[in-house]
């Protein structure tokens, strides 16, 4: 990577992958993959230092966080949960040895399987796991603690997962206070802190209770409240901590940093869908990916490709094609695959389970494929070097 260069971080089911495009996001190459090819559910970077780190695991390796100081080209690996992996090495010499294990115990025992997120907040880096808890660390992730004001939340026991567990998927800040976090956890909604985690208070309300009283859908609101199954958030830029997100069932705004959510899923073609995303500089440009539904196969409805934008804050929506596939499309873009950068025009970006990755330099008008026969995506950020040194 250049000083200028825009690199897409791309997490796999095989390994964290670099996707670089230079300085005029044009002529992109593909680098990868790293990590060992565990599964990487998120990756990010801090554009300040180029350094990058690849969460992830499972079943077999544990949960862990993977760190390079040297753009991508070498790795290290903080372990922090044992798998099945270890319990065969310890039990077979032979084993342990053509792995290279060492017989270390990990910090957490078998609390957590995976890291299913990662972000860096003003020199602290944190994750989030499944089983949902937050981590954090003060020294670029070599060292961890839980954040315990979550652990201990009160309604904690009640938590439930969705499809994918009970995991602990969104972590945001607001970027003028570092001590202001929100969280997402499926299925068991928003929550936000404005102590640095040491206390959080759970953020569903509806604003218009009367209007949500005949829903059908488990995942539908009720009782007052959106559907706990939160799939995606992300923070509007300005002072308002306004927020939106893409939930299990619809898209909603909150004006009130998460202390109330009004619906704004009139004029897409599904309640369903995974990400969304913010526009850099404009509160009220945002974009999500709609899908058929849960049960209805999770592809785009029609088999067509679509993004949809709303420059208006979620009051009205418009489809956007123009080079996404729209015969035929069977591809699932899921929660943490979509991402934006800085620039002007904003650039956005998408993965989907088919292994491609698409983006858009023009906000949206237009796309390109710019990588393709990928493992199956799980996450896409944005590590732009040229933000900082512009």
């Amino acid at each position: 990577m250049g000083s200028q260069d825009i690199t897409i971080l791309v997490g796999t089911t095989k390994g964290a992958f670099l996707v670089s495009g230079g300085k005029d996001r044009s002529g992109w190459k593909v680098r990868g993959p790293f990590c060992d090819g565990w599964p990487i559910n998120h990756v990010v970077g801090d554009p300040e230092s180029g350094e990058i780190w690849a969460g992830g695991g499972g079943d077999w390796h544990g949960a862990g966080v993977w760190r390079s100081v040297d753009e991508g080209q070498t790795w290290a690996l903080t372990k922090l949960t044992k798998g099945r992996m270890d319990e065969w090495a310890a039990n077979d010499p032979g084993f342990a040895a053509s792995i290279g294990w060492i017989d270390t115990p990990p910090p957490f025992g078998d609390s957590f399987a995976q890291v299913w997120s990662l972000a860096r907040v003003n020199g602290t880096l944190y994750a989030g796991t499944k089983p949902a808890c937050l981590l954090k660390s003060d020294d670029n992730g070599v060292t961890w603690a839980k954040v315990e004001g979550l652990t201990n939340h009160p309604s904690a026991e009640s938590w439930h997962g969705g499809a994918a567990g009970l995991v602990l998927h969104t972590i945001i800040a607001d970027p003028k206070n570092a001590k202001k976090l929100w969280i997402g956890i499926s299925a068991a909604g928003v929550f936000a802190t404005e102590d640095g985690g040491a206390t959080w208070d759970r953020r569903n309300r509806l604003s218009n209770a009367e209007a949500h009283n005949h829903q059908d859908h488990p995942a539908a609101p009720r009782d007052g409240e959106t559907g706990h199954c939160i799939h995606n958030m992300m923070r509007a830029p300005g002072d308002g901590d306004v927020l939106y997100q893409q939930n299990h069932h619809g898209v909603w705004r909150s004006a009130d940093g998460g202390r109330s959510w009004d619906d704004i899923t009139e004029g897409l073609p599904s309640t369903f869908g995974f990400p969304i995303r913010v526009h850099p500089t404009d509160p009220d440009t945002i974009w999500t990916l709609p899908l058929n539904g849960d049960s209805a196969g999770r592809y785009p409805p029609d088999a067509a490709a679509a993004v949809w934008r709303s420059r208006d804050g979620g009051k009205s929506w418009q489809a956007q094609r123009n080079g996404l596939p729209q015969v035929a499309c069977f591809f699932t873009v899921l929660r943490q695959a979509m991402a934006g950068d800085m620039r002007a025009p904003a650039g956005v970006y998408f993965g989907t389970n088919s292994g491609s990755v698409f983006a858009s330099t023009d906000e949206g008008d237009t796309w390109e494929e710019i990588a393709r026969h990928m493992p199956t995506v799980l996450a896409v950020e944005v590590l732009d070097l040229a933000a900082i040194s512009a």
